[in-house]
């Protein structure tokens, strides 16, 4: 019974911990980029402090993660991870140099981008252990990313958006007293070494899989780093900006319960395909469209495009990589999804941004979705009978 009453108050800690993170990533990829522009700084200048964050988040996520791997904890890493990301806000709160806060802002992402990963890794150890479903811990996320997306745009334009790092400061450190409550890694893993990674590397349909995420993270990331920019351009105040953020998050949560419940009954090829479809569809509205409204009902296509992609990319992994290097695996797909990806969509895409304007920037969004689609299409199509059925050697439950 006490055991039992144990891993209820863990899952309750972590689910807690996923719901306020979220926070955090709403301002960093929803009103960072205000918090520049109010400084004066040019879509130009916007787009390499947002692709400073992917390119440091190429080591980080790998170096904190590899530290989780070798010493068996995570716990202690996100309290250092957190605390790093408390200072640098204060820091970034009272300076206004452009040069400063490219600075700075490289440093916060040392500490701010590996948080995530490692967070799924902790949901994914906590899920297996406890017998549940991951997507019952990381719905959490897409809660509390929608709860913030809405409160954090009605609280900065009461304060303004020059107090964006403030808000930062508050949510990281309520983050850092909830990791206090949550149960370290106890799963046994193995000691990390490079030739296991190499070995991971190896395999022809993980790099294949990863070459196919790349593309499409390069039209998410290109929207991702300048939606909010698009809207304020629409006549977009902080309200609109937050309420376009909560049509996303929360038209997520319906598709994660849906996969979580009946999730194998598809196979993972197919649901890549119209996910990366979806995603196309959704960059070639928002180009199309002059109207701010519109935007936010074109937000709602989230859950058809990053629902699917997402629960079902942490599925494949899961059949792909061995358990001993879960965190390590994590950490990769995030340096293929968030911080290669960033690198290259936030320098090209501000400058295409700033010359060819926005309508050129989401038709080039869009072929890159597409090209992610016609990737993971030849894939299904040249497989053979069994792989195409979805067959494999791991096993997917409870992701």
């Amino acid at each position: 019974m006490e055991s039992s009453s144990l891993s209820r108050s863990n899952l309750t800690s972590l689910r807690t911990f996923s719901f306020t993170i979220y926070g955090t990533t709403v301002l960093v990829s929803t009103y960072f980029p205000l918090f520049y522009a109010g400084l004066g700084f040019t879509s130009s200048q916007i787009g390499i402090l947002y692709a400073l964050g992917p390119m440091i988040s190429l080591f980080a996520n790998l170096l904190w993660s590899i530290a989780s791997d070798r010493y068996r904890t995570i716990k202690k890493i996100m309290c250092i991870l957190l605390i790093g990301q408390i200072i640098m806000s204060y820091i970034l709160s009272i300076s206004t140099s452009f040069s400063v806060i490219m600075l700075i802002i490289t440093v916060f992402y040392f500490f701010y981008y590996p948080v995530l990963p490692l967070s799924d890794t902790m949901a994914i150890n906590a899920a297996r252990e406890h017998g549940k479903s991951f997507i019952t811990i990381r719905i959490f996320g897409s809660i509390g990313y929608a709860f913030f997306a809405l409160v954090i745009g009605y609280v900065l334009s009461l304060i303004g958006s020059h107090r964006t790092m403030w808000v930062t400061m508050t949510i990281a450190a309520i983050a850092l007293i909830i990791t206090l409550f949550i149960k370290d890694q106890s799963t046994p893993v193995a000691k990390m070494n490079m030739s296991g990674i190499w070995s991971i590397l190896r395999q022809k349909e993980l790099l294949w899989f990863f070459g196919c995420v790349f593309c499409l993270a390069l039209s998410v990331r290109m929207n991702d780093a300048f939606l909010t920019i698009t809207l304020k351009d629409l006549g977009a105040g902080e309200n609109i900006i937050g309420w376009a953020q909560l049509a996303s998050s929360c038209s997520e949560i319906p598709i994660f319960l849906f996969l979580s419940l009946y999730g194998e009954r598809f196979k993972e090829l197919p649901l890549l395909i119209f996910a990366s479809l979806v995603f196309a569809t959704r960059f070639l509205l928002v180009g199309l469209t002059d109207s701010a409204y519109a935007i936010v009902g074109i937000q709602l296509l989230h859950s058809l495009s990053f629902g699917i992609f997402y629960v079902t990319s942490i599925r494949m992994l899961t059949r792909l990589i061995p358990d001993e290097f879960r965190a390590t695996g994590m950490a990769l797909f995030t340096i293929v999804w968030s911080s290669a990806s960033g690198l290259l969509s936030g320098t090209f895409g501000g400058m295409v941004f700033q010359e060819l304007g926005r309508r050129q920037f989401y038709l080039i969004a869009m072929g890159f979705a597409l090209a992610a689609c016609l990737g993971f299409a030849s894939r299904y199509l040249h497989r053979g009978p069994g792989l195409r059925a979805g067959k494999s050697t791991g096993s997917s439950k409870n992701v």
